[in-house]
């Protein structure tokens, strides 16, 4: 244990002993009030996401990250390649509402909303209290022999892991390939689909190692949010924390005695149990200050309480509080840098909505053919080729499209059957035009033209192009 004011507890990360092996961590079973309340959160963000792939509004899904087609949909917002921009700016979004809920409330992501904890938290270690049993059994139960109780449970364990995490490899599927084509896959039978069945499996070991071996060495190891708090943190944000002037008194903590006047002798509250210790599904000591391996997982607020409570104390010896709370008694406050944070949030939020606005559910691009000049016809005609791409971010096909020349007179020729064509649902259609200008209509040898885009008699994009001609002299 250390002492106030030693340090050496940061050399080193807590899972690891002092020769460099790993030391395992065995948590004690945690309950109370934010338990339960993480059970809620956990459970309900658990529903939303193996549901979220199966939903969809106007066809699209609802979030879908297809990394290899480059097509995402954000909350039934569909962003192909062409919105990468606007991909780009939500991402950036993010990561600024992270830093400022960090600045402002610590690593509280990590305890109530990462997927990490949840899964490992709430459900593969709510399996393994089940099958082995509480902190002592467990590490009973590793002492063990491989006896016929010891190779049944741990192979009951590992058994219901590697379920689980198939499970989780498939809904991790349905966002990067799409629900859709997943089911399809599945209806169709594995050996149909040789070359997803090998990323699966990849998915369903990684997921398996993570929580079945790797597990808390994720957050402190792996995770970069954790570096981030030494940067982000400051003494006025919110922490699960450890009331050190109360607990420590003037003389430092000591072990509880029935009817002893603990303030006399200049006693703080805390009884050095270490529940806090072996509640912590890091393996830290919460008294030491803030650390990266803090989660804020609130186990350790509730284990204290629980002890302060059948000992006659005020609760709240861990609470959440920031560190001039627990010094200088000062209350919860906006700084500057979380007001600078908020402004950079709010000017992001209104360019994403203008460009959303402004966002075309087609796109035209209309681009001249390389190597390619004009071209004389009869009748004092100036033509110019060029290949055009519309791309339909719809789920509805786009039927009867033409392109129409503003201002010009002029005509667009497609090199098909006919100059009506039709854009699948989420999908494009490409190909190559003429466009046929009379010369008297031209102004030099580079032509800025409009080209409209319809649907029927419906105008659905512009675009603009440059159109050669024969350079004129004065």
């Amino acid at each position: 244990m250390e002492t106030p004011g030693n340090e050496t507890f940061r050399d080193s990360i807590g899972t690891l002993t002092e020769d460099g092996k790993r030391a395992w961590v065995y948590p004690k079973k945690p309950s109370g009030t934010y338990y339960e309340k993480r059970k809620i959160v956990s459970y309900i963000l658990l529903a939303f996401l193996v549901v979220t792939p199966f939903i969809k509004i106007n066809g699209n899904q609802f979030l879908m990250f297809n990394v290899l087609e480059r097509r995402f949909n954000i909350f039934g917002f569909p962003f192909w390649p062409q919105d990468f921009h606007l991909f780009v700016i939500s991402m950036i979004i993010g990561v600024v509402f992270i830093a400022l809920f960090t600045v402002s409330f610590g690593r509280i992501f990590c305890g109530w909303i990462c997927p990490q904890t949840i899964f490992l938290e709430m459900v593969f270690r709510r399996i393994e209290y089940w099958i082995d049993g509480d902190r002592n059994k467990q590490r009973k139960l590793d002492r063990q022999k491989w006896d016929a109780e010891k190779i049944r449970k741990r192979l009951l364990k590992w058994f219901i892991f590697l379920v689980i995490s198939f499970i989780i490899a498939n809904v991790f599927l349905a966002y990067l390939i799409g629900s859709d084509k997943l089911l399809k896959y599945i209806t169709d039978g594995p050996s149909e689909h040789l070359g997803t069945l090998f990323p699966l499996v990849i998915f369903t070991a990684v997921f398996y190692f993570v929580f079945a071996w790797f597990r808390e060495q994720v957050c402190i190891i792996a995770c970069p949010y954790g570096r981030l708090q030494g940067v982000l943190l400051d003494n006025k944000s919110i922490i699960v924390a450890y009331d050190h002037v109360r607990g420590e008194g003037d003389k430092g903590r000591k072990k509880f005695r029935k009817n002893e006047d603990r303030k006399a002798l200049g006693h703080g509250d805390c009884i050095d149990c270490l529940q806090c210790v072996h509640v912590c599904p890091t393996g830290i000591d919460i008294r030491n200050g803030t650390q990266l391996e803090c989660v804020n997982c609130t186990a350790c607020i509730d284990e204290c309480d629980h002890i302060m409570e059948s000992i006659n104390l005020p609760k709240g010896l861990i609470r959440y509080a920031s560190e001039d709370e627990i010094e200088k008694k000062e209350t919860f406050k906006l700084t500057a840098r979380m007001k600078g944070y908020i402004a950079v949030l709010v000017i992001l939020l209104g360019v994403l909505s203008g460009m959303m606005l402004l966002r075309n559910d087609v796109e035209a691009r209309v681009l001249r053919l390389p190597g390619q000049l004009y071209e004389h016809k009869e009748g004092n005609i100036i033509s110019n080729v060029f290949t055009y791409k519309l791309v339909n971010k719809t789920t509805k096909t786009i039927e009867n499209v033409s392109f129409k020349l503003r201002k010009y007179e002029g005509e667009i020729k497609l090199v098909s059957t006919t100059n009506n064509f039709t854009v699948p649902e989420q999908g494009l259609a490409e190909g190559t035009l003429f466009i046929e200008i009379d010369k008297s209509e031209l102004k030099g040898d580079k032509n800025k033209l409009m080209i409209e885009v319809y649907s029927d008699d419906k105008l659905i994009e512009t675009t603009t192009v440059n159109f050669l001609g024969p350079r004129s002299y004065n």
